[in-house]
């Protein structure tokens, strides 16, 4: 009778808490990562590489710029935390500048202020847009940078500082599966808008995934919150549709790896290894999610996040449990939810 109620009560939640079951468990790690507390600061550094076209680079800034005005916008982040690193240092748009160029020392330089600046626990996202190179002919997978291009290799070297901090990097480059495959590690959530390095034509991926941020498109479980994985699927969708509309096969299909075992997975999620943390990993800020200013309406609205959290994870540990010992835990925090909520609407 409980359960019905809350059903009720929490639809979008209920059903993504008890009707999709995964066999994944990670040992409880996945609660270390991805808090979304009162302290926690977002970072988001956008790096767009050398274009092969001024078509392809003024597609790329276009993208750039769209998210990092999505990210201030409608999510809260501090625009200086929001770091644009763009080709040669220099926009097409005369009214609008990057932080800097994509080039290696910048790309180093702007690495070490991001660790400086952020704090164990805080969120740090890397969105690379660009053309990338697998290593069929024995070469190290690259991104394409203005000057010489950087190897997966090396970027996961620029990134060992950041073992403590929440990581979300999505690779939305030609041939980016290999790059991005050096960058696995616990803690980390990684998408790659290709799957081999046979997939080596422009993607369309990353104007879909930006569109899934976009009004919280992608908000498929309507907690008015977009996770990575929300965007992943949302992209995966649109790019699939697109392919189809222009006739053609499709040479993109986006893959993810949140457990650090650098195996990617096309369907994250339900019955899959990836994606119990994806699915925790959001975009917003707390500040983005809440509307009601007064202190305790924060600290109530960080209990909900939290309380979805942990059921979300509980939902990716089923099968770690016996049956009865798990709608107990899942009824606990669903009422739990429903008296937290309840206060804080009460709120004025």
């Amino acid at each position: 009778m409980m359960l019905r109620l809350l059903s009720i009560l929490f639809p979008a939640i209920f059903s993504v808490a008890v009707f999709a079951q995964s066999d994944a468990s990670r040992d409880g790690e996945d609660q270390a990562y991805f808090r979304n507390q009162t302290d926690t600061t977002k970072f988001m550094l956008v790096i767009t590489g050398a274009a092969a076209s001024e078509e392809i680079r003024q597609r790329f800034q276009t993208w750039a710029f769209s998210l990092q005005d999505v990210l201030v916008e409608q999510y809260a982040y501090a625009a200086d935390n929001v770091i644009l690193l763009m080709d040669d240092g220099r926009a097409d748009d005369k009214q609008r500048s990057p932080t800097g160029s994509s080039r290696r020392n910048d790309i180093e330089k702007h690495l070490q202020l991001l660790y400086e600046k952020s704090s164990p626990g805080d969120q740090v996202g890397i969105f690379l847009i660009g053309h990338g190179s697998g290593s069929a002919t024995g070469s190290a997978a690259k991104f394409n940078i203005v000057g010489p291009d950087i190897t997966g290799t090396e970027f996961a070297g620029l990134l060992e500082n950041f073992r403590d901090r929440d990581m979300v990097i999505i690779n939305t480059s030609s041939a980016s599966f290999e790059f991005t495959q050096q960058l696995a590690g616990i803690g980390r959530v990684l998408v790659s808008a290709t799957r081999s390095r046979a997939e080596r034509f422009d993607p369309v991926f990353a104007g879909y995934f930006i569109e899934a941020l976009a009004d919280r498109k992608g908000d498929r479980d309507k907690n008015n919150r977009v996770s990575v994985l929300e965007a992943l699927i949302y992209a995966q969708q649109l790019v699939a549709g697109w392919y189809e509309e222009q006739g053609r096969l499709a040479t993109e299909h986006a893959v993810l790896d949140d457990n650090g075992d650098g195996m990617f997975v096309l369907e994250p999620g339900q019955d899959a290894a990836d994606g119990s943390l994806a699915e925790i990993a959001y975009f917003d800020t707390l500040t983005a999610s809440i509307q009601k200013q007064s202190q305790q309406a924060q600290q109530l609205q960080v209990q909900m996040q939290e309380l979805e959290r942990e059921i979300f994870l509980l939902r990716n540990r089923k099968a770690d449990f016996l049956e009865q010992d798990y709608w107990n835990r899942l009824e606990a925090l669903l009422i739990d939810l429903a008296l937290t909520t309840e206060r804080y609407n009460e709120l004025p």
